[in-house]
This record gives C-alpha cells, structure tokens and sequence, in this order.
C-alpha cells in the first residue's frame, strides 16, 4: 500500500502519532509534523529513529514549531504557506487526554484548538482527505449500545475531557458536507499486541498493577461484574486500521468506531490477567454494590492504584457498534485481536518496564 504524498500531523511525538508516522513512513509517505516548541527536542530523536528503521529518507520529516491553540497553529506565514500548498491528508492527534483535565484546558486544547485544526484544512489547496482522531466516549453518561452515526445527546459527561471531545467533534462533523473528513472514535487504547509496548499506563493498566502487588491474594476476589464492559483495543489494531481507511475512499464522510465487537466484560478482563498473574482465575466475584463505593472512598486511590476520575469506566453500561468500521476493514483483512490473545504480551510488558 503506498502512500507517497505529503502528510500534516498534530500531536507528534505522541505515542499513537509516533506509531502512525512510523507505519507511514514505511509507505513512502512525507511529512509536516506540527511540533510544540517544548518537544522540539524529543521530536528531533524519534524522527531519526524513524528514518533509519523504515529506511526512509531524512529529507521526508520536516519539524514545523506551532500550538494547535494559536490563530493558523502558530505558524510562520512560510512555513503556514508551504503546508497550505503541500499537504494532502491531515491527521489531528493533538489533545489533552487526561480524564481529569481542567476545564480551562480542555476548552483551549481540545475545542478551540480543533477548530483553528479546522480553519487550517479549510485552507489547503489540495486536501484528498482530514482525519480527525476522537473517542467513543464523545457517548458521554449515554446507556446501551452506541451506534457510530450517533454523536449529540443531552445525558451529560462525567468529566470535561469527554465533553471537550464531544464539542471538538461536532465542530469536525459539522465539515463533512463541504469537504472529505473521516472521524476515528477508538476505544481505550492499550500496548501492542505483540510486544506489549505502551507509553502510558491507564485504563486495563491499573487492574494489571493492582494485581502484581499480591497475585495470590489479590487475584482470588474479581473485583469485575459480568454486566459491565470495558472495550480495549490495542495500538496496532488502531493504526493498521488508520491506514487503511486513510486510503480507502469508502471512509470519506464516516464515522467510525475502532472498538472491539467481542468485548470482554470486566469480570472476564479480571480472569484473563488473573490467568497470567496468577496462573489461574479468581475464586468469587464480589457485588458491585460493594466494589463501587470501597473504590471511591478517600483513601482507595492509595491503595488500589486507580484514581477517582477512572473508576465510573469500569462500571459504564456502554457498548459501541462496530458495523461500519468491520464493513470497511474486513476488505482490507483487519480485524480488533481478542482481549485473551494478547493479554499476556500486555501484562509481560508491565513485568519488564515497572516504570515508564
């Protein structure tokens, strides 16, 4: 699959734009790589490493310092007027992820940032398509199975990241009718499937951390429910499945959820690492009457690892459709790996890098 034209990207050296710049790279794809002044540094190193592992030239990887939050993303007008005239596809990556994120900053970095992202592509010349990433908890406090055509709702957020992201979404859904966008709304991202690699240690992480502590005694109470999912997908899947419908023309104008269809529910996530950790599953599921409050009490963050702005997700009654992403994936052979395939390679890696 090649991929030889000059590619705009927010959010690198960020771990999931690292990993898509890598993938593109080897495609022969060229790059305009938004770069914040502060990591100029680090973004300097990765794109060497970059080029020597896919062989691809230095000349390919040009570093442009800019914030999203500016008026024409803090560019010069040179370096503005060349990506104006270069660029073909833009990735916007560029976020605050944190699940407790002030509101100031989620406002400025996800919602005004994304639309000056969006004033930008509205001025490329030759734009074949904008790909902006988002995630499946644009959903909100929503219930139930949450199709990929569906974004506004009045249930509410439960935190300032999922409503920025809701709002910078809908101003990049508003776009669709003028020019060639497709939204990617991925689950919770985790490490390779194969190598376990990650760079950040959230989510699924904190049920493996807290099991290491003491997997003889910890493993033997799930803490889990059969009633709630937790859907986690694993970095290669997300790429593989970027890249693929950044060259698919059937992807313009959708929305897609890179979401595992088969999730496990978390009292089968506990089982699984259980298995790794402990070599054998837990022996009673305590209620979650009594899991959620113990977690939310003032002290549990301590003790368990998990934060309070994390706890609500392991006990969210939501599911997401995958029917539009499996429709326009299954051509191209990609397919979300099941949860006990890799887990695993996930919990080996947490074993051998303790600190990131």
């Amino acid at each position: 699959m090649a991929f030889e034209e000059t590619v705009f990207l927010t959010g690198f050296p960020g771990f999931i734009a690292g990993r898509l710049v890598r993938r593109l790279a080897s495609e022969g794809a060229r790059f305009i790589l938004l770069v914040q002044p502060a990591l100029l540094a680090r973004a300097r190193d990765e794109v060497a490493e970059i080029a020597a592992e896919t062989e691809a030239p230095i000349a390919n990887f040009s570093l442009v310092e800019g914030d999203i939050t500016e008026p024409d993303l803090g560019l010069p007008k040179d370096e503005l007027g060349r990506a104006r005239a270069e660029t073909r596809t833009l990735f916007h990556l560029a976020a605050a992820y944190d699940l407790a994120v002030e509101r100031e900053v989620a406002q400025r970095v996800n919602v005004e940032g994304t639309k000056n992202v969006n004033d930008f592509v509205k001025s490329i010349v030759n734009l074949r398509r904008y790909h902006y990433v988002s995630t499946c908890y644009v959903a909100g406090r929503r219930l139930g199975l949450i199709m990929e055509d569906e974004l506004e709702h009045a249930a509410g957020f439960r935190n300032h990241y999922e409503e920025s992201k809701h709002l910078a979404e809908s101003s990049v859904h508003a776009l669709k009718s003028d020019l060639p966008v497709t939204i990617h709304r991925p689950a919770v991202v985790v490490g390779d499937s194969r190598t376990g690699e990650t760079a950040k240690y959230d989510g699924v992480y904190y049920l493996i951390r807290y099991l290491r502590k003491w997997p003889a005694g910890l493993t033997r109470l799930n803490i889990g429910n059969s009633e709630v999912c937790l859907n986690v997908v694993p970095i290669d899947f997300v790429i593989e499945s970027m890249v693929a419908l950044a060259n698919d023309e059937r992807a313009s104008g959708a929305t897609v959820q890179l979401a595992d269809p088969a999730v496990p529910t978390t009292e089968q996530l506990f089982d699984e690492i259980s298995k790794v950790v402990a070599g054998r599953e837990s022996l009673i599921t305590v209620p979650r009457r009594i899991v959620y409050p113990v977690l939310m009490a003032p002290g549990a963050p301590k003790i368990t690892g998990l934060p309070h702005s994390a706890v609500p997700y392991f006990f969210l009654e939501q599911t997401y459709d995958t029917t539009r992403a499996g429709a326009l994936l299954d051509p191209h052979g990609i397919r979300c790996p099941r949860f006990p395939d890799y887990v695993e390679a996930l919990v080996r890696f947490v074993e051998e890098h303790p600190r990131l």
